[in-house]
């Protein structure tokens, strides 16, 4: 069998066994998620994560595996920025905590969705032109140096987001209370609950991430043909947000530097990819870089003044 073909049925098995495992073990419906349950989620994504880099480094060797592993590490800094603006929009929308797991699964496989397809589309556009990668370079570097500057009055507000306001004008939407429910059905006309707005709404917010971290995965990963190396890393990445909600909901308000260390990862990959033509820089350096960034702003964030975040997570 072709070495690129077995690594892909491996990941796409490893992916939908995990996934029935969850849905059948984790996602029960009205459960709360523990902070106990989430831990052990955290950990359960976290390693079969990195035995299936163990697995590519098997395969096709190191190369590969540390790429996968950067890359991996990349995404899931990233994503950790998700986090909070999901914390704000469940807040807004008065979500009750039995319903969390749910809707936030629902709502980041929407978000693999859209990620297979920018990675496609980013993946064709570097094959065809070079001089893509100068201009993820540039967004890149332009984005950490804006994200490093913004102030807190700056914070994300559903109420005046294009996603929110896109619902609302084109969905036939309720404010009734959902009761679990999605979808509720008055006067022979469907309306969506709000767990369907958040659900929608968790989905096109990820576009605006997956806009600053597919470009960025680029710079650990060049090469278009090593596709699966960036849907892996990213859909690994991804699946992991829902556990890492729960273990981080509670202490969002300790992490108010975070942004700042993800503001510099980005500047850095930015820079790599402007200089790659002159400098070299090891994937291994990259992969130190991004550890000490978001290590360090997550320390530095423990050691001084928060922020505060909405307490009010629903009941």
């Amino acid at each position: 069998m072709d070495n690129k073909l077995l690594i892909y049925l491996v990941f796409g098995a490893v992916i939908v066994l995990a996934l029935v495992f969850d849905l059948g073990l984790i996602s029960k419906k009205n459960t709360v998620v523990t902070l106990k349950n989430a831990l052990v989620q955290t950990i359960f994504w976290v390693v079969l994560a990195l035995v299936f880099g163990a697995f590519i480094w098997f395969e096709n060797g190191p190369e590969d595996a540390l790429q996968y592993v950067s890359a991996y590490l990349l995404e899931w800094s990233l994503s950790i920025d998700n986090i909070f603006v999901f914390i704000i929009i469940f807040s807004f929308f008065g979500v009750k905590k039995k319903n969390y797991s749910r809707v936030l699964l629902l709502g980041i496989l929407m978000a693999i969705v859209f990620r297979i397809l920018f990675i496609a589309l980013g993946s064709e556009l570097v094959a065809r032109f070079d001089w893509v990668m100068y201009i993820f370079g540039v967004f890149l570097v332009y984005t950490g140096f804006k994200m490093f500057a913004s102030s807190d009055e700056e914070e994300f507000k559903p109420e005046e987001n294009w996603a929110f306001k896109l619902m609302k004008k084109y969905m036939r939407t309720t404010n009734e209370e959902p009761d679990g429910r999605f979808i509720i059905k008055k006067d022979n006309k469907t309306y969506f609950t709000t767990l369907s707005m958040v659900v929608v709404m968790l989905g096109l917010i990820d576009i605006v991430f997956a806009v600053d971290s597919i470009p960025a995965v680029f710079s650990i990963i060049p090469d278009p043909s090593k596709k699966l190396l960036i849907y892996s890393s990213n859909i690994f990445a991804v699946l992991g947000l829902r556990s890492l909600f729960f273990l981080l909901h509670g202490a969002a308000s300790r992490f108010d530097f975070l942004q700042q260390g993800i503001a510099i990862v980005l500047v850095f990959i930015g820079i790599k990819m402007l200089i790659v033509q002159w400098v070299h820089i090891p994937v291994w350096v990259s992969l130190l870089v991004i550890v000490f960034c978001i290590a360090g702003s997550i320390f530095y964030s423990m050691h001084h003044q928060r922020k505060g975040v909405p307490e009010n997570m629903g009941e």
